[in-house]
């Protein structure tokens, strides 16, 4: 499993969040973090409301990505990751997504991994056709492996070598702080950071309508889902992909063999009360390739894949 968001560091001086007015009283605040397009969706008149309450939401989404960003030598993963083997503290929120990242992993039986980010020295999913030698894989599987990821109260060690990286459930969590941060404003919110979203309540004219793509950058959406409340997130290979000889490996790693899951859907979109639940069952079933489907159908969740 590899990460779905925190894939960049937006500069300090790009911080800005863009107000634009849709259709039916809806304002949308746009901006970017954790290498994503995303947006708060506030139904209200208020275009200053609307602004001051996105800007809210981009502050947390910020927020999140200078803290868990595998890129910031100065976020709480960086730390872990640079440890060398050392024991090193962590606060109660880095805590809590590694207890989550610990229910993940239990969840899919070690499908979904954490350390598994290493393996990103070998692949670099860039559209392209290069492929990395088996050899470079093998070597660096060793270091994959959640098991070795020790915990004793707020101390944290991880063996020399290894990496953690949560950027498989931050974005997630992100969207679900976002929009609990927004709560007290009274009105229908729906945050979208890159495609995973949630809503509190709809607007009074109808539920919010989310679009669901089709596995191809740029193309129309394959549907067009109605949504009141609660979360929608999507794992698939339209973005981050390589391709060699008509065969796409798509960015989502199996941790036991180093390799891109075969046999997935091409994307897969789950519904839950929350983003985060929402975007572990999403990449759970992702990795689960060709049984995708049978996965989800046993937990009884909403979802739609596409092939």
């Amino acid at each position: 499993m590899t990460a779905k968001g925190l894939a960049a560091i937006v500069p300090i001086e790009q911080r800005s969040v863009a107000l634009e007015p849709r259709p039916g009283g809806i304002f949308a605040g746009r901006f970017l973090a954790m290498g994503s397009p995303c947006e708060v969706l506030a139904a209200t008149p208020d275009a200053e409301a609307a602004h001051r309450l996105a800007r809210r939401g981009a502050d947390e989404a910020w927020r999140i990505e200078r803290k868990f960003s595998r890129y910031r030598s100065d976020s709480a993963v960086a730390a872990i990751n640079a440890s060398a083997g050392q024991p090193v503290p962590v606060d109660a929120e880095t805590s809590r997504l590694l207890d989550y990242a610990a229910h993940c992993h239990e969840l899919s039986g070690g499908l979904f991994d954490v350390t598994s980010g290493v393996l990103r020295r070998a692949w670099t999913f860039d559209g392209t056709d290069r492929i990395p030698d088996a050899a470079a894989i093998d070597a660096l599987r060793s270091r994959v492996g959640f098991g070795q990821l020790l915990r004793d109260g707020p101390m944290v060690t991880l063996p020399a070598g290894m990496e953690i990286d949560l950027g498989g459930i931050a974005k997630e969590y992100a969207v679900d702080r976002a929009l609990s941060a927004l709560q007290d404003a009274g009105l229908p919110v729906l945050v979208n950071f890159g495609g995973d979203l949630r809503a509190n309540r709809a607007p009074a004219q109808q539920p919010w309508q989310v679009g669901v793509e089709k596995p191809a950058p740029g193309a129309a959406p394959a549907m067009v889902l109605e949504l009141s409340s609660g979360a929608l997130a999507t794992s698939g290979d339209a973005h981050r992909y390589v391709e060699r000889q008509g065969v796409r490996y798509g960015h989502i790693l199996d941790p036991r063999s180093g390799w891109p899951v075969r046999g997935a859907p091409r994307s897969v979109t789950v519904a839950a009360s929350t983003c985060i639940e929402a975007g572990t069952l999403s990449t759970i079933a992702y990795l689960h390739g060709p049984g995708a489907e049978a996965f989800l159908d046993e937990l009884g969740v909403r979802y739609w894949c596409i092939r």
